[in-house]
């Protein structure tokens, strides 16, 4: 099966009540992806994943803005086009056809016409075709393209947009030359020292060849040569103004974070040993999770705190339990200052990048399934018990297994967590989230 193709990004801009949160919502129907137990994540959805056409990508909403006076919301939306611009392969701007041609669109607009970055316009609330064709053409004054007739509301004319969104990626031929080397994700909250591990580890081999300044996205990739082995690390540090509302920033990180989660193989969650865990970093690590993505927890900056013989084995409970949705992932201490288990950082790496591409044969995966099954017996429902048939591994990048059951609703959270208990303490799987499929199959006579 092929690697898993980078997705694009699309953000959406535009003054409040242009109907942004009905577009996404209307575009991400109840398919959002935000997975129940990731904590922190479900109050405010500032990504989803829409599938148009074969091709699916990521839709980003960036930001919202508190209508208090016209400057504010001028200076708020120049701030959602720079997120947008720094992160998107393609941009949303989005008018109101019933507010009509506002003089901070039309400041907004200079911006993203200047960025060189494809802009769709799309005129919502145009109930009727008929009635407001005129209106629309209005918008033409922008000067950033055709303006799109959209009723996000009513879901009118969103086909034809999406088949421009779609438009304006990337061939799929110009993705076949992926490159092979392993790409790791740094990411965290600000000031936990993720630049500095980057140095770190680009100081120690000063092979580096060169800064790959921000293919599309303003992360920095660093190629960096570890014993004979190349990496490519995407940095999610830079961009910071001081004079950010704390909110803007934490919604810019998040969003940074899944423009580089969604194009790496593994990510490296960097925790700032002296502040211990946080709910944001939850936030953050959920985003790897949602993802699916091979997970490190690098509890940075260890070499500042004072230790007894129960440290570590107390701040991995606290990491464990704050992080519970992720068992699996791999924790290591380092200090990026000193370079403690720097080398350490790196076997790890390469452990977890082999666990999410691994593959288990189909003999031995029912096996361990008829084995966990004589161990502990399924579930039953007034008198119907759980018959598990057969268990099969679809994909890798995560794993992904189907099981074939004669009833998906016997089926539990709990039953199939004990399953992928005993798959993963027989192959390990470490670093990596697993995912499961349960199919239907009536039973046969």
């Amino acid at each position: 099966m092929a690697d898993r193709k980078y997705k694009p990004i699309v953000a959406v801009v535009g003054r409040p009540n242009v109907g942004k949160s009905t577009l996404f919502n209307a575009l991400a129907g109840e398919m959002i992806s935000i997975v129940k137990d990731t904590p922190g994540i479900t109050r405010d959805r500032i990504y989803a994943d829409i599938n148009w056409l074969n091709r699916s990508f990521t839709l980003i909403d960036t930001g919202g803005i508190e209508p208090d006076s016209s400057d504010v919301i001028l200076s708020q939306m120049r701030e959602q086009a720079e997120i947008a611009i720094a992160t998107a392969d393609v941009i949303l701007f989005m008018v109101d056809v019933k507010q009509g041609l506002v003089d901070s669109d039309s400041k907004v607009a200079d911006m993203l016409r200047r960025s060189h970055k494809p802009v769709i316009l799309v005129v919502n609330k145009v109930d009727s075709f008929q009635k407001y064709m005129a209106d629309v053409y209005e918008f033409y004054n922008l000067g950033i393209g055709d303006p799109h007739p959209i009723s996000a509301a009513n879901r009118m004319g969103l086909g034809d947009m999406l088949d421009e969104v779609i438009r304006h990626f990337p061939q799929e031929q110009e993705e076949e030359e992926e490159d092979e080397r392993p790409k790791v994700a740094i990411v965290g909250k600000p000031n936990v020292g993720k630049s500095s591990i980057i140095n770190k580890i680009v100081g120690e081999n000063r092979v580096i060849v060169s800064d790959i300044a921000g293919t599309t996205r303003d992360a920095i990739d660093t190629e960096v040569e570890y014993n004979g082995k190349e990496y490519i690390f995407i940095d999610t540090a830079g961009l910071r103004r001081k004079n950010k509302i704390k909110e803007e920033l934490e919604r810019y990180m998040i969003i940074r974070t899944v423009s580089a989660v969604e194009r790496a193989d593994v990510v490296v969650m960097v925790i700032d040993a002296s502040e211990g865990v946080t709910e944001q970093d939850a936030k953050i690590a959920g985003i790897a999770h949602d993802r699916g993505k091979g997970v490190i927890i690098a509890v940075n900056k260890w070499d500042a705190i004072e230790k007894n013989d129960k440290t570590i084995y107390r701040f991995t409970e606290k990491v464990r339990n704050t992080l519970s949705f992720m068992q699996y992932a791999e924790i290591i201490f380092i200090s990026a200052k000193t370079g403690q288990r720097i080398p350490k950082l790196f076997e790890t790496i390469d452990a977890v990048i082999e666990n999410h591409a691994m593959r288990v044969s189909t003999g031995v995966l029912n096996e361990i399934m008829s084995e966990a099954v004589a161990l502990q017996q399924p579930p039953s429902d007034k008198g119907k018990r759980l018959r598990l048939y057969y268990i099969t591994q679809a994909s890798v990048k995560p794993p992904t297994f189907v099981i074939f059951v004669n009833d998906k609703e016997l089926m539990h959270f709990s039953y199939t967590r004990y399953i992928e208990n005993k798959i993963r303490e027989a192959f390990g799987f470490r670093g990596t989230p697993l995912r499961f499929i349960i199919r239907e199959r009536k039973e046969t006579k």
